[in-house]
């Protein structure tokens, strides 16, 4: 337990340290928007794989809860002039709430019927966001203001990325600590085995509904942040694509891997920037590299590094 602490402390320098340096990278605004959506993409990722990594359990409508909860944050802010930190509050409690509810029906189903429900969850939301233009503006969407803490307005790039970064570097610690938590082998087992864990006296819908819960949270935050610092959110938030999209990014880094999440949404993240040079081409070599990867990497990315570091090991 205690060589476990050590690496994970020594896996967050490291972490801190590469988020100090990258914006002495960074050329312009563009490029701050990139690694700030980076960041924000991890966050949703790391909560997301809370869900299919560590728990087993599926979900193909994690964009439209994470823009259902970012669009109540919005319109509490610039519809009723709520402070910003209090309607990212209450949009939290809210879709806490909503998550509780619907994660009760939804995983007591399994495999490609999960999926189906969660997904169907998503189409909802994003019907709904694009029917209700008096409330949510359709599908142009809704202007957003500045963000601030307690008077302090978070605006300017660098500002943004250093609450993103510091944001994000705190999240893994928490759920670095939950995972190696009784509650996170108990998530592990529900994932091994839904009878077994049942057999020793754990709630196993209990503990599926909490995981759904928190990794909803963790994607609002996240998605809310991203509407004020684009000073915009519309209705593809919550779109199957994106939902697909985060998915993707999850099984890209690496399943069941904290640092395997974060490494796939920036791997995503930055790869369609990369291949605007490949104009009528760049779908199609974004879809060749993901299928490239997992056929000869089906752990993910950082499989890339456990092999390295083995590899180091070996020879030592």
């Amino acid at each position: 337990m205690k060589n476990i602490k050590l690496k994970n402390i020594k896996d967050l320098i490291i972490l801190s340290a590469i988020l100090v340096i990258i914006p002495f990278l960074l050329k312009n605004g563009f490029y701050y928007e990139i690694a700030i959506l980076c960041i924000l993409n991890a966050i949703i990722c790391i909560g997301l794989n809370l869900l299919i990594g560590y728990a087993g359990q599926i979900s193909l409508g994690h964009g439209g809860l994470a823009a259902l909860g970012a669009y109540i944050t919005v319109i509490l802010t610039t519809n009723y002039a709520f402070p910003a930190l209090l309607s990212l509050f209450i949009s939290v409690v809210f879709m806490a709430i909503f998550a509780y509810v619907i994660s009760k029906p939804i995983l007591k189903l399994q495999g490609h019927y999960l999926a189906m429900a969660t997904l169907g969850v998503g189409i909802i939301i994003y019907i709904t966001l694009n029917a209700q233009a008096n409330i949510t503006g359709g599908p142009d969407g809704i202007g957003v203001g500045s963000f601030s803490v307690f008077g302090y307005v978070i605006d300017p790039n660098l500002k943004w990325y250093i609450f993103s970064a510091v944001f994000l570097v705190l999240l893994v610690a928490v759920f670095k600590n939950i995972i190696n938590s009784p509650f996170g082998r108990i998530m592990r087992g529900i994932r091994d085995s839904d009878q077994a864990v049942s057999s020793v006296g754990a709630d196993v819908a209990k503990y599926k509904s909490y995981v759904f819960v928190i990794s909803v949270i963790v994607a609002v935050v996240a998605s809310s942040m991203y509407a004020f610092f684009s000073g915009f959110i519309s209705p593809g938030e919550a779109s199957f694509n994106r939902s697909i999209e985060l998915v993707v990014m999850v099984v890209f880094g690496g399943i069941g891997r904290i640092y395997g999440a974060l490494i796939g949404a920036v791997f995503l993240t930055v790869l369609p920037q990369v291949l605007t040079s490949f104009e009528d081409y760049e779908t199609l070599v974004y879809g060749a590299i993901i299928i490239f990867v997992m056929i000869f990497m089906p752990k993910g990315i950082i499989s890339l590094f456990d092999r390295f570091n083995k590899a180091i090991h070996a020879d030592s």
